[in-house]
């Protein structure tokens, strides 16, 4: 049965997770490459963002069950705004490590309760579609931060502020969830976040891939652009090209989940995630790599849109809470391999590092796929 009032209260917390990593990612790298630092260590500074996501998910029940998600949702969010303008204030790459950390622990909250609450009540019946519409509203966010920079630049006070009214404003509807949910969210044991990746481990598998790309997209993507002789603005559009595939063509990826076995699926959006990473170099500046952007945004982040859709068909009650909580543990893991990773293959091979490491990433999850045929064991319906 789908329970609209958390849904809406679940898009508005995954939103302003959405928008802050999109904003920051993009803004702080360009900011350090504008300083002369080094791609590897802008990896290894946008790495702190999943690095606090990774630590603080696994506490989130313990504070659920003391202050209600509700509460420890709006705190999140209040926490968030108030780290932004924090970048200007202590404005020195040390001090960034120590508020991207922060920031991404405040992150963790946003979108392991926001995560839970979707598919909690997003039922069975349209579970494919009503995640698929969840997945554009949170890439819609990751995109209207990139484009917010791309719009306003990236020095002075006024993207940090505009970012932190933006999140502001989302408490509002945050108050409007019925805090149902906290009930399911406290139950879940720490210990279980990780035992439950023996009872679906393509799927933990699929998040971590997705992540890699996600984090590696967000931080160097507009250092990409930056690197084959795109403008500043252009560069950082490049990064909402990408996230607009995600937001007006994963409704017909979940209705296809719904129509079609999740695996072939997730199978074939991982298929032509791979093709695209590998022709992206070979369009760049020209007028073809924008749909390619578009069509590999699509296909990267529809993996999570399937994944996160056959959770809710696998697992139900406590099982599912666990298994929305493992979800943010490994995506926590992924991103900062990739924010890490991305910085050191663009300082060995130079700009395609950066695809051809979405490309063996992909290859990979597709191989254990194919050589993994009854991944998906025994189904159960969600109730």
């Amino acid at each position: 049965m789908m329970h609209w009032r958390n849904l809406l209260a679940a898009c508005a917390a995954i939103s302003v997770f959405g928008f802050a990593l999109g904003m920051t990612y993009p803004l702080l790298s360009l900011l350090l490459e504008d300083a002369g630092v080094s791609t590897t260590m802008i990896g290894i500074n946008a790495a702190m963002m999943p690095m606090g996501i990774l630590l603080f998910s696994p506490v989130l029940p313990l504070l659920s069950k003391r202050f209600g998600s509700r509460q420890v949702a709006i705190a999140a969010a209040v926490i968030t705004a108030l780290l932004l303008p924090a970048y200007k204030v202590f404005d020195s790459l040390e001090a960034w490590f120590i508020i991207r950390l922060l920031q991404g622990m405040s992150e963790a909250a946003l979108f392991v309760l926001g995560e839970a609450w979707v598919v909690q009540y997003a039922g069975s019946t349209h579970r494919g579609k009503i995640v698929a519409l969840y997945g554009a509203v949170l890439s819609a966010s990751f995109g209207a931060g990139p484009a917010l920079v791309s719009w306003i630049g990236i020095h002075g006070w006024l993207p940090f502020l505009i970012g932190a009214a933006v999140i502001l404003a989302s408490v509002i509807p945050l108050w409007m969830v019925q805090d149902e949910a906290a009930s399911e969210v406290e139950e879940s044991a720490v210990s279980g976040i990780f035992s439950f990746a023996a009872k679906a481990p393509i799927l933990i598998a699929a998040v971590g891939v997705f992540a890699v790309f996600d984090a590696a997209a967000l931080a160097f993507l507009p250092v990409y652009g930056l690197r084959i002789g795109l403008s500043l603005n252009t560069a950082a559009l490049a990064l909402t090209a990408l996230i607009v595939g995600n937001v007006i063509l994963q409704f017909p990826i979940g209705w296809l989940a719904d129509r079609f076995t999740k695996q072939i699926v997730l199978r074939t959006c991982t298929l032509l995630t791979v093709l695209f990473a590998i022709l992206l170099p070979y369009t760049q500046t020209g007028i073809w790599m924008w749909p390619v952007l578009i069509l590999l945004g699509t296909t990267g982040y529809g993996i999570y849109t399937v994944s996160l859709a056959d959770l809710g068909d696998r697992f139900s009650g406590h099982e599912l809470v666990t298994g929305s909580s493992a979800f943010a543990v490994i995506w926590g893991i992924g991103a900062l391999i990739g924010s890490v990773s991305g910085g050191w293959a663009m300082d060995l091979l130079g700009p395609v590092g950066l695809p051809l490491l979405v490309a063996c990433s992909y290859a990979v999850l597709l191989a254990g796929m194919l050589l993994w045929p009854g991944y998906h064991g025994n189904r159960k319906a969600a109730k």
